[in-house]
């Protein structure tokens, strides 16, 4: 087991409450040395004294687990490229992670102001990362993709109306007919304009496609429950953001409802025990709740309610180009912000065997192991001749949980043969002799030589 060193947050939080080291030593029944030691990460937290220092201050286990240390690290990395070596990045996102954080913020807002500027100037190039929709990704990133208030109230909801494996649709069928006087109408995409789904508050109808499935159907529904029950919820936490920018606001407000229309349809008690109960196998939970691949994953990565937490999963999916369209965590998968992920993923790998899945056992250049499912889902939207959407869906998990889904038997985790060594993406990765590198390291110079060449694509100076 990792030990834990959270000096840093615990001085912090004591510091918060104004008790002094001797007053907290002596709550928790230690030395004001041992305390002191603990502070100044010369000695772990144990499991005994961990206890009680969350219930002397009333917070989670959770606060002082370092499950966000790679993606600052990786964030990091683009923000001081050169300045600062590897273990000196992973020291300050251990030890310091909110200075760590406050650093990243401050990198994120000059390529704000500079991505502003190219406007002003006329250069329309965008630079990656402050787009509306990445924005919303942060968002969901930054809570763990976990909203207590929106799911609890859909898990609170879906027992009130009775939301039953097999009756979804007609539970919610019901609910916006009863409660709201909306009624269903399903057409053709053609005669919605191309559109899946409309709402129309004048008529009180909610069009759905015949292109979408039940369970996409429900999703819809689902969302639009939340948009009429739920939007002063909604609306407060998307004021908590300080959005400046319109677009953001309304992608937020989507993402928010499609939560809570996921939330509703597999809800979290029944959804997690059903999880635990099948060790994870996504096919026998798309069977069960009859619902797609990508929507079991995405529940699955959201499974992180207090004293009742699932596998901490990492989610995300990539189309064949590698453009990745979605991506949350729960866990701290470095993800690159640089544009361009790591092509020895099993996620692209997927895409040479559709339908089947893949498993893989991920090296990290910083010492995690990850245990990647990944496997492809197509969409169609009409007939022969028409252009349809595949993607690849990967759901990762760090290796000390692997063994409880069923894509861990069988496998040696710690096998130092037994991984495929991964990067968050090769802008950031310090793997320098990487075969597979597309792109020069940020910061770094190259070494080049006319009279020579390398099977190395882009060797570096020392």
């Amino acid at each position: 087991m990792a030990k834990t060193f959270a000096g840093a947050r615990l001085r912090r939080l004591r510091e918060e409450r104004g008790i002094s080291q001797i007053e907290l030593a002596r709550q928790l029944g230690i030395s004001p040395s041992y305390l002191n030691q603990i502070e100044h990460d010369s000695r772990p937290l144990t499991v005994a004294v961990l206890i009680r220092i969350t219930e002397t201050f009333g917070v989670d286990t959770a606060y002082f687990a370092p499950h966000d240390t790679p993606q600052l690290v990786a964030d990091l990395r683009e923000a001081l490229p050169a300045r600062t070596s590897l273990p000196e990045l992973t020291e300050l996102a251990t030890k310091l992670p909110e200075v760590a954080a406050a650093v990243i913020d401050l990198f994120r807002r000059y390529r704000q102001a500079d991505d502003q500027l190219a406007e002003v100037v006329g250069d329309r190039e965008l630079i990656a990362g402050h787009s509306p929709h990445d924005q919303v990704t942060d968002f969901f990133y930054r809570r763990q993709n976990y909203i207590p208030d929106l799911d609890e109230a859909a898990e609170a909801l879906a027992g009130g109306i009775g939301v039953r494996r097999g009756e979804t649709w007609i539970a919610l069928r019901d609910r916006l007919a009863e409660r709201h006087d909306i009624r269903i109408v399903r057409e053709d995409t053609d005669a919605l304009a191309g559109e899946l789904h409309r709402y129309r508050p004048g008529t009180r109808t909610l069009h759905l496609s015949t292109s979408l499935r039940p369970g996409q159907q429900a999703i819809r529904m689902g969302a639009q429950i939340a948009l009429l029950e739920c939007a002063d919820v909604i609306d407060e936490i998307i004021e908590e953001e300080k959005f400046e920018d319109v677009q953001t606001k309304i992608l937020t407000r989507v993402g928010l409802a499609n939560y809570f229309a996921a939330a509703l349809i597999l809800p979290y008690g029944r959804f997690l025990e059903a999880a635990e109960n099948t060790r994870y196998d996504i096919e026998l939970l798309t069977d069960h709740f009859a619902m797609g691949w990508e929507s079991i994953c995405h529940r699955l990565s959201t499974l992180q309610r207090p004293k009742a937490r699932g596998v901490p999963f990492s989610f995300v999916r990539v189309d064949r180009a590698g453009n990745m369209s979605k991506r949350q965590s729960a866990t701290g998968f470095p993800f690159s912000r640089s544009g361009g992920t790591c092509p020895l993923w099993n996620v692209y790998e997927a895409f040479s065997a559709p339908g089947r899945v893949t498993v893989q056992v991920a090296d990290m250049p910083e010492g995690q192991r990850y245990l990647w499912i990944a496997r492809t889902v197509t969409r169609h939207h009409g007939g022969y001749r028409q252009p349809g959407k595949v993607f690849a869906i990967g759901l990762g998990c760090e290796t000390r949980h692997a063994g409880r889904l069923v894509y861990s038997t069988g496998r040696d985790l710690q096998a130092a043969d037994g991984a495929t060594p991964i990067g968050p993406g090769c802008k950031t990765c310090a793997r320098m002799s990487c075969p597979q590198r597309a792109a020069a390291p940020i910061g770094r110079s190259l070494d080049l030589d006319e009279n020579r060449s390398t099977f190395i694509p882009y060797p570096l100076r020392d």
